[in-house]
């Protein structure tokens, strides 16, 4: 495994796709390194984006792997790190370039929340919350970005 040589494509196709490295105590567990990348997220190199949209696709495999391991009585949240802010459950994510990323959502009250973060300061803890209607089915935001990361082109500026 010494000094590859790559040709000019083969060194920038390896900088268009995302690198991830994931080590459970359970070598069952599901990790978001297992899952298939969608195309908005290599279709052009890291280099080329911002440090927004770079941390909202990356947040976005997260969210879906976190929610593919979810019953059908509970949906996907976030805690606030280093507060007292409490809970989001995420029911939309964006970024504004060069480098906010905010998630929408609503508290366990039900009061509308937003958070807007810089990314410097971007930590997010996924939690699994019981879903606010007992009958219906749960909300699953991390799939619907991913179908939104599949379709680059649909995207808005």
């Amino acid at each position: 495994m010494g000094d590859e040589i790559m040709t000019a494509a083969e060194a920038v196709e390896a900088d268009a796709l995302p690198k991830m490295h994931e080590v459970h105590t359970d070598p069952k567990q599901r990790k978001a390194s297992g899952q298939k990348v969608p195309k908005g997220v290599t279709d052009k190199p890291a280099s080329q984006k911002s440090p927004a949209q770079w941390a909202y696709e990356r947040v976005v495999l997260y969210l879906k792997n976190f929610e593919e391991q979810l019953d059908n009585e509970h949906e996907v949240a976030m805690g606030f790190t280093g507060g007292d802010a409490g809970v989001l459950r995420i029911e939309g994510m964006g970024y504004f370039d060069p480098d906010i990323v905010t998630f929408y959502g609503t508290d366990p009250a039900g009061g509308r929340t937003q958070l807007v973060q810089h990314v410097s300061q971007l930590n997010v803890m996924l939690r699994a919350l019981p879903k606010e209607a007992k009958d219906a089915a749960p909300k699953r935001i991390g799939f619907r970005l991913v179908e939104d990361l599949e379709n680059p082109e649909s995207a808005t500026s």
